[in-house]
């Protein structure tokens, strides 16, 4: 194989995003050969540029036109649509989250198990993001010592009423198993889970329709506790404007900060324990270096991370962000949203049949009717940049 046929399942908002630059060729060897929707008024412009059109993900998988899939429907069909692309010998990419809860995860990485000829890949693009990877790299490279505590308040994922009642599965436990965690602030908790590792406790405060008429979380407070004892907070909303987005992390050889596309790093010139142990003064902290550490958005994160995922089908490159590695910001949503619900304390690995037996009970007691009103189209890419 020299070309990678794809099909594209869903043509919502991220749906027509991938088929955009992938028609434009952002994606080389990847070519868009099939699309899937319900709606024939979003399937007939790839119609007319000879792309292949299915009226839903199943019959498209079933076709033989395609050697993969990227699944961008609504979150609860991720894992019946991977499982099924899977077992038909297609490779696959998954919009996030891997799936509305952690079970169904689970179920979905079981099957990928069973094919490890195949790829299955999740789409978290900020880690295509240098600044990130320049973070990554510092922690890695042990340039902040011991970590003492991570902070981010992500509260500039603002969102109207108007954004909620576009579609019927918005902001519904039946149509996503959760609200501004599993969605809007889900590639932070994943980015957070791939600098640190996934916490081993959490305390969730999390408050139900607070700033929307949603029964879903639109606002989530988190404290953790990671492996090494370091502490983290977590602030997510869809009502607070104007937001925040500050990622703070401190440890025993300085803080890095990231905040207004600004990376700063104030480096200790000695690591702040091993200059307690030894200064004979009993306020003076070490002495400290500014530095601000240059960085570019990339300009495509989603193809590039398309690309990748192209080339380990080629060529057996590592993918960037496996199937299995989507599990743990899935994971992390749910707990927060559990142990917010539950008043508790959640030791992780999080208890997935729990929450899953909840989230039921959940979509079983709603009663909201939603009205769905189509508003005005936004500027949807403008929301990518986290």
């Amino acid at each position: 194989m020299t070309t990678l046929r794809l099909g594209l399942i869903g043509l919502g908002n991220i749906g027509r995003h991938h088929a955009t630059y992938l028609l434009d060729g952002k994606v080389p060897r990847c070519e868009l050969r099939a699309v899937a929707a319900p709606s024939t008024a979003k399937t007939a412009p790839y119609a007319s540029r000879g792309v292949a059109t299915f009226s839903n993900g199943l019959e498209l998988i079933g076709s033989g036109t395609v050697d993969s899939v990227l699944i961008a429907t609504p979150h609860p069909s991720h894992v019946e649509l991977g499982i099924a692309a899977l077992n038909a010998g297609l490779h696959v990419m998954v919009e996030k989250p891997l799936a509305a809860h952690k079970t169904d995860a689970e179920r979905l990485l079981e099957v990928a198990r069973l094919h490890p000829e195949l790829c299955l890949a999740g789409m978290f693009q900020l880690r295509m993001e240098p600044r990130y990877a320049r973070i990554r790299s510092l922690l890695e490279g042990g340039e902040l010592g011991r970590l003492q505590r991570v902070t981010w308040i992500n509260t500039d994922w603002f969102r109207t009423e108007a954004y909620y009642s576009s579609g019927g599965w918005r902001a519904t436990w039946q149509g996503e198993g959760g609200g501004v965690l599993l969605n809007q602030c889900l590639h932070n908790l994943d980015v957070l889970c791939w600098l640190l590792g996934t916490p081993t406790k959490v305390r969730g405060f999390v408050h139900l329709g607070r700033w929307h008429d949603i029964e879903v979380e639109d606002e989530a407070t988190a404290f953790l506790e990671f492996g090494n004892g370091a502490t983290g907070v977590f602030v997510g909303s869809t009502g607070e404007s104007p937001g925040t987005n500050r990622l703070e992390l401190a440890g025993t050889r300085g803080r890095l900060v990231l905040e207004n596309q600004r990376l700063t790093f104030i480096r200790n010139e000695s690591d702040a324990n091993e200059w307690s142990r030894t200064t004979p003064t009993g306020f003076t902290p070490p002495p400290v270096w500014n530095c601000e550490l240059p960085f570019e958005n990339h300009p495509a994160p989603h193809a590039a991370l398309m690309q990748n995922f192209t080339a380990a089908i080629l060529d057996g490159v590592p993918l960037i962000a496996p199937g299995e590695a989507g599990l743990a910001s899935v994971e992390l949503a749910n707990a927060i949203v559990y142990s917010g619900l539950t008043e508790q304390t959640i030791a992780m690995p999080l208890n997935g049949a729990a929450w899953e037996q909840m989230l039921s009970e959940l979509i079983r007691n709603s009663n909201r009717k939603k009205v769905v009103r189509m508003g005005a189209t936004a500027d949807f890419a403008a929301s990518f940049r986290r």
